[in-house]
């Protein structure tokens, strides 16, 4: 089954990773940008990430066979860093027309400051300005408040919900979001946040609409091959591939395709592969034989 894995960072992931996702049916992965860790103290270290994200991560990708995609923002917890935030938001517009930058993310809470809401409001503005739909980091502590007014105020700035993806959700979310006509995405972990079992207990309540499924794999403890074995999971409860294809595959697209830069027709196959190629002068080879990787 061909899977679009909608939300890892795999500037954290070595190769194996990339070639286990190809061999699992991986085809197109989006890195939403992200927390490195530890706090960047200037601006030129985000802009060196962005390129990264845009140049030699998307090209690592292909010579795996993977289309490669992001999402450009000031995430959430260093949106309180006033060594940083400003100056971020102000370099984002030039990334945010990049071919291959599909939306706006993550964006959103993270500890619930006013400061925080301020960066995400702000970046919600450059979405609309862009035309490019958003990826929202939902808070890990105290999830339902912290949805309840993320949605809020996306209503009080009067943002297209269909142009919404409320990241990170469970079981308790999904009854806050199922009407809104958002897009509800849930991060599959091997020991926290959702599982495979309790996942395909939400679909086989709720359905697959407007619904997608991430690995949200990072540098942390975590797994980029969630979504297959999700679908493997879903497949032993009896739930129908037709079903299964659009949760991971057709509901992904559909969603990043709004901005307009999504080629679909560039994902009916794999990424083309040339060992040979180079990024700026670097190989993927490392001085190996291309017959041999």
């Amino acid at each position: 089954m061909r899977i679009f894995e909608p939300h890892a960072h795999m500037l954290s992931r070595i190769t194996d990773d990339y070639q286990h996702m190809a061999l699992a049916g991986v085809r197109a992965v989006l890195e939403p940008a992200f927390w490195l860790g530890q706090s960047r103290t200037n601006v030129g270290s985000f802009v060196d990430y962005f390129d990264t994200l845009i140049g030699w991560e998307r090209f690592r990708a292909r010579q795996f066979g993977i289309h490669h995609y992001c999402t450009m923002a000031l995430n959430p917890r260093e949106a309180n860093d006033d060594r940083v935030n400003d100056a971020v938001i102000e370099v984002l517009p030039r990334y945010l027309e990049k071919d291959s930058v599909l939306g706006v993310g993550e964006i959103g809470l993270d500890d619930q400051t006013k400061k925080e809401e301020i960066f995400f409001i702000k970046q919600m503005e450059l979405a609309r300005k862009h035309d490019l739909p958003v990826l929202i980091h939902t808070p890990h502590r105290d999830k339902k408040k912290g949805f309840e007014r993320c949605i809020a105020i996306i209503k009080d700035l009067a943002f297209p919900m269909e142009r919404v993806l409320l990241d990170h959700g469970n079981e308790e979310t999904i009854k806050i979001t199922r009407e809104l006509g958002c897009w509800s995405g849930f991060s599959i972990y091997p020991f926290t946040k959702m599982d495979e079992a309790r996942m395909v207990a939400i679909v086989l309540e709720y359905g697959v609409e407007r619904m997608v499924i991430n690995s949200a794999a990072d540098w942390g403890v975590s797994d980029p091959l969630m979504v297959p074995k999700t679908v493997l999971k879903a497949q032993q409860a009896g739930i129908d591939d037709a079903k299964l294809e659009q949760l991971v595959w057709h509901n992904p697209i559909e969603f990043f395709a709004q901005g307009g830069r999504l080629d679909v027709k560039e994902l009916d196959r794999p990424a083309k592969i040339n060992r040979l190629e180079t990024w700026t002068g670097n190989s993927m080879l490392r001085g190996q034989d291309p017959e041999k990787v």
